[in-house]
């Protein structure tokens, strides 16, 4: 019976991944989770009272509570999703991604490194760590191109710099160590429980409030956007399956400006929400100053993976966002806990929570 850390489990991308893995009774899954503006366990309610599923809150900078974490449930595999990942955020205030993303991934690899040491060898043989970081690493593309796992580091955002420099991390302890790692650059995530502030979730919700869309610059800088279920299921195949000391790049192979991409949001939010039917949306579209460093094009090439692990995305974008879509219409009071804050406020007490480790 697998043993499974995850850290960062409260977020958008790590609950995802959660649920996906508590719902394989064979797996014990732990939630090793600090609880920052962006962890949310309302995320996990489904899984909460899983007889395989353990919630420990706790900083991965936090060397002491990682080492009991390890020591108590020796997991044989690692999946690393705790990140500070707002480029906003990161303009505004450095500090805490080189904190999170830098000095937490080098306390989780160091301590996992001395936990594996440790271990018999048919255990040192099973035991995975696996690195999740974004394509936003390899900087700006041109026109034409695609992400490669091959492609050189050039961020431009502090963001994008603090997760180049926890990839570089992982990869040394590999190539130093022995410890077997693995690392995937992921493109943009959508889906449901995401944290409003991103992308889509605020143009949703804006124009369902009758707000405005605010676009950066000329809304011509191009991502490429990927479901957070079929980013999970990859990101399981990687953790089992794939090539130790590896990097794979997963992405959906849909490209978007981010003007396509608000004006698309607006004709499903259209289409599903009946309150505001006959209401043109796309006049709520605001272009605002650009921000600093602002990447013009990203674009994934995932054929390593979909050639070495078979993976292919399952959504398309349009039923993809149609889905989301209806998940926040839906979800009001998710979405609720959030504008009051009323989910700060939830830390224990949840099914097989551990505790607080601090």
């Amino acid at each position: 019976m697998p043993t499974i850390l995850v850290t960062g489990g409260a977020g958008f991308i790590g609950s995802c991944l959660i649920r996906q893995l508590v719902r394989d009774p064979q797996n014990q899954v732990i939630n090793f989770d600090k609880l920052t503006y962006a962890g949310n366990l309302d995320s996990l309610r489904s899984v909460e009272s899983a007889e395989n599923y353990h919630f420990i809150q706790a900083d991965i900078t936090d060397r002491d509570a990682i080492e009991k974490v390890l020591a108590k449930f020796s997991p044989s595999l690692v999946a690393n999703l705790a990140a500070e990942s707002h480029v906003d955020r990161s303009i505004e205030g450095p500090a805490a991604f080189l904190q999170t993303n830098v000095c937490g991934t080098f306390e989780l690899l160091d301590a996992a490194l001395h936990h594996w040491q440790q271990l018999p060898s048919e255990q040192q043989e099973a035991f995975r760590f696996l690195h999740v970081s974004t394509d936003e690493v390899y900087g700006s593309l041109g026109a034409e191109g695609k992400f490669q796992e091959s492609s050189p580091y050039q961020p431009n955002s502090p963001y994008s710099a603090s997760k180049a420099a926890s990839d570089h991390f992982v990869r040394a302890y590999y190539h130093t160590f022995g410890l077997p790692t693995l690392i995937t650059n992921c493109s943009n995530n959508y889906g449901p429980y995401q944290f409003p502030e991103k992308l889509i979730p605020l143009m949703i919700l804006n124009a369902l409030q009758g707000k405005p869309l605010p676009i950066y610059g000329d809304g011509q800088n191009v991502r490429d956007w990927l479901h957070v279920e079929d980013h999970c299921r990859a990101l399981e195949l990687v953790l089992t399956s794939g090539r130790i000391g590896e990097v794979y790049n997963i992405g959906g192979n849909c490209e978007k400006t981010n003007l396509e991409m608000v004006e698309q949001i607006c004709r499903t939010v259209e289409q599903l929400a009946t309150e505001i039917a006959g209401q043109s949306l796309t006049e709520l579209i605001t272009f605002v100053p650009d921000r600093p460093g602002h990447d013009r094009r990203y674009a994934i090439d995932s054929s390593k993976i979909e050639s070495e692990l078979g993976f292919q995305p399952r959504h398309d974008l349009e039923s993809g966002l149609q889905d989301t879509v209806q998940w926040y219409l839906d979800h009001a009071d998710w979405i609720e806990g959030i504008r009051s804050g009323g989910y700060r406020g939830q830390r224990l007490g949840l099914g097989r929570t551990e505790g607080n480790e601090e």
